[in-house]
């Protein structure tokens, strides 16, 4: 086209409407947009006090086996039912209950559905769920629609779809859903989240979080199974055809919990939009093509394009702060979750070991990094960590997790996080994979409070100012 004056003026005027752009920001033309409005407000809802707590687990595999001892040894529990597909693993469960408390538990296996059984009995409070990610959002909502109470793995959700579904249901049902974001509860977590609270950073500013861990390049017999694959060390098969079929951040909830929490995202600020880019693979197809020449199983994913080693997602807050977040499962790299939270006045660093700083002059001392350590540590850690950790899983947050929940349904208060939180930290995962699909291009990120964030108060009461009264053994 010949560029004369009023052409050059007329393609300047589109261009600043912003109808000329190679490609565009997925803005008001959403793809993953929605109509909701919000029907009852979730968020620090406190739902009528269980002096006992009966709960039905639903998958009790490897991480699934650990809640059902940790919530044994905790006052006013009582274990109704235990579900899976694998029989042996739910006697496994019922014998240990048994023999470890006085409840007896109802066994449901056999059948991909028996979940939906467990979830209609009337004698059931809560629900705990760690199945495979696809089954996280439908018992979730199944559960709530049937009365229960739920806490489920993380991600709580695979798609933005389920997100809504869960967000829709929790406010229609008015029962909790809180994702079981063990990483909120870690020690140096918590102390930052203190001190976030308490001023030390001042404004917050920028947040990382990280998932970084090798689950390819180590050992070969991480990669072994058991005849029947019901056990499986490395990937299971579910979690490799996540990664085979998928190229984002698709765990982003352990990285991205303190920091939110730090940031009263929900309550005081927003996401805005998220971008996101993944590095190209360059171990996980190498790693089947090793695997195949051993084991038949693995020829299946031959051929198969894996998610990049690296991926990295960065967003902005309507406040104006920013997060990155990043996610690597397979690159010879040491475990790294939650890594900073940057204000005004200080920082900490979780990795490679915590520190604290509040000026360009470098990390505090040991002495002085003591000091702000008790200084800013909480009560729940005072009350529960020692036990914690004695008791175990992931260094005792797992029992904190479990305590906490536990305390808050018996005493009548809030989640520590509720349905708004699992919604926005899970929702990040596809919404990376749209950004990563689209070279990167920005994407907003949906409001589930439905501008209820601009008013909420804040949750998590790591002061127990209430309830704190429960026992354990």
């Amino acid at each position: 086209m010949k560029i004369n004056r009023k052409n050059f003026l007329k393609m300047a005027g589109l261009a600043g409407a912003g109808l000329i752009t190679k490609t565009s920001r997925a803005g008001k033309n959403h793809p993953f947009q929605t109509s909701h409005v919000q029907k009852f407000n979730m968020h620090l809802y406190a739902a009528p006090k269980l002096d006992k707590v009966r709960i039905g687990f639903i998958g009790v595999g490897s991480r699934g086996s650990g809640h059902v001892t940790r919530f044994n040894r905790i006052e006013g529990v009582e274990v109704k039912a235990i579900c899976d597909l694998v029989p042996e693993r739910v006697k496994w469960a019922v014998d240990s209950i048994k023999k470890s408390s006085s409840s007896k538990p109802d066994s449901y296996t056999g059948g991909e559905n028996a979940w939906k059984k467990l979830c209609e009995r009337e004698d059931i409070d809560l629900i705990i769920t760690a199945t495979p990610w696809e089954l996280h959002a439908p018992i979730a909502v199944y559960a709530m629609e049937q009365g229960k109470h739920v806490g489920v793995e993380v991600p709580a959700a695979k798609t933005i779809k389920e997100c809504w579904q869960m967000v829709e249901t929790s406010e229609r049902t008015r029962k909790h859903c809180m994702m079981l974001a063990n990483s909120a509860y870690g020690d140096f977590n918590i102390l930052t989240l203190n001190m976030a609270r308490e001023g030390f950073f001042g404004e917050i500013v920028h947040g990382e979080g990280t998932y970084i861990h090798d689950r390819v390049s180590n050992t070969e017999d991480r990669w072994e199974r058991d005849k029947d694959n019901s056990n499986w060390f490395g990937f299971r098969p579910w979690r490799l055809n996540e990664n085979s079929k998928r190229n984002g951040n698709l765990y982003p909830t352990h990285g991205l919990g303190t920091v939110c929490q730090a940031m009263d995202l929900n309550y005081g600020d927003q996401m805005d939009y998220l971008v996101s880019v993944s590095s190209n693979d360059f171990t996980m197809a190498n790693k089947m093509k090793e695997l195949a020449a051993k084991d038949d199983f693995y020829k299946q994913y031959l051929g198969k394009s894996f998610r990049g080693n690296m991926n990295t997602s960065i967003m902005r807050t309507h406040m104006g702060r920013t997060i990155m977040l990043q996610h690597d499962i397979s690159s010879p790299r040491p475990d790294v979750r939650f890594n900073i939270i940057s204000g005004t006045k200080g920082i900490a660093q979780k990795y490679p070991q915590p520190a604290f700083s509040t000026s360009h002059d470098g990390w505090l001392p040991e002495n002085e990094f003591k000091s702000v350590e008790e200084k800013y540590k909480p009560e729940i850690s005072k009350k529960v960590g020692d036990m914690a950790k004695k008791v175990g899983g992931h260094g005792g947050v797992d029992f904190m997790m479990a305590w906490r929940m536990i305390d808050c349904l018996r005493n009548g208060l809030p989640l520590d996080m509720d349905v708004y939180d699992a919604a926005l930290w899970s929702c990040i995962a596809e919404l990376s994979e749209w950004s990563v699909a689209n070279e990167g291009n920005s994407i907003k990120v949906p409001d589930f409070t439905s501008g209820a964030w601009k008013t909420n108060k804040r949750n998590m009461d790591i002061s127990l100012q209430k309830g704190g009264n429960t026992k354990f053994s």
